[in-house]
């Protein structure tokens, strides 16, 4: 006796040149706790806006108690003493030159530095980089005297270059691109010598196109850090014309009695860039956040 198998709905015949169709994407569920955030970013948020708000204050109503969070009246005055009675825009050029200059020295020097104790064999190459790691040990202000010195002997105290030099590479830079080369497989390198690249072309056109988010790893913390310094410049930089922002309104405010407008119209200018960098890299800076914390 024959048994005919009958074809069931998962089997067909003659097979289908068809590709199989994928299952719909389903939409991420968003738990409740990211509500959470909203009362959180409310709170970070609200020194900004206050600090925003009072720029915006009458002078008579700023000191009024009890103090309003909303005022009953806006104006322009703070800013336009900020733009009148001090060189803010000149401050402003200054700080955007050192913060360029710290930011493309600490690529060019970090990622060199880096990658030649991730990969280049020399003798010393692990006492030395031993001795670099173990400068972050020494506290900041045993090394301002002795660098105050030498840079008075140099000639380059009193301008614009003494804010410039200490931010040209750092500890931190050379460590994070060091610890990023040593998670690329040594294959890709070995490839491209044995078709005949030198070592620099390997390093420039394979190496450091990979090492994208450890650049802006460094390249964000930099900016950070050079835009808001002011304790190294408020020591060695006396002459007004090579004022930071950051220098300039601490010392116009410390000449002058407590103008509460002027000085959160000057706070609002110092702080303004940072969030404008903020919102147009804000996708490279989560992606920053994530590279920070995974391994490898």
């Amino acid at each position: 006796m024959t048994v005919l198998a009958t074809p069931t709905r998962a089997s067909s015949w003659p097979p289908s040149d068809r590709p199989a169709e994928e299952p719909p994407h389903r939409k991420p569920r968003r738990g409740w706790w990211h509500l959470a955030l909203v009362p959180v970013a409310m709170l970070f948020a609200t020194p900004f806006v206050q600090m925003f708000l009072t720029s915006l204050t009458p002078e008579s109503e700023i000191n009024r108690f009890p103090v309003r969070f909303f005022p009953s009246s806006l104006t322009l005055d703070g800013y336009a003493k900020l733009f009148r009675d001090t060189d803010v825009l000149l401050w402003t050029g200054n700080t955007v030159l050192v913060s360029l200059v710290a930011v493309g020295s600490h690529l060019v020097l970090c990622s060199l530095a880096g990658y030649g104790f991730a990969r280049l064999k020399f003798p010393g190459r692990n006492v030395g980089f031993f001795m670099i790691i173990a400068t972050i040990m020494i506290p900041t202000q045993l090394l301002m005297v002795p660098t105050y010195v030498m840079f008075a002997r140099v000639g380059i105290i009193d301008t614009l270059a003494a804010a410039m030099v200490p931010w040209l590479a750092s500890v931190f830079g050379i460590f994070l691109m060091r610890q990023f080369f040593l998670s690329l497989p040594v294959e890709l390198e070995e490839a491209a010598l044995l078709d005949g690249c030198s070592r620099f072309t390997t390093f420039w056109r394979i190496i450091l196109p990979l090492a994208r988010p450890a650049l802006a790893t460094l390249a964000i913390f930099t900016l950070l850090s050079s835009w808001n310094d002011l304790v190294w410049p408020l020591i060695a930089i006396n002459d007004p014309s090579a004022f930071t922002l950051q220098l300039g309104i601490t010392n116009f405010q410390g000449a002058r009695r407590t103008d509460w407008s002027l000085l959160m119209a000057s706070n609002v200018v110092a702080t303004l860039p940072l969030i404008i960098f903020f919102v147009f890299a804000q996708k490279q800076f989560i992606a920053t956040m994530s590279f920070t914390g995974v391994k490898g």
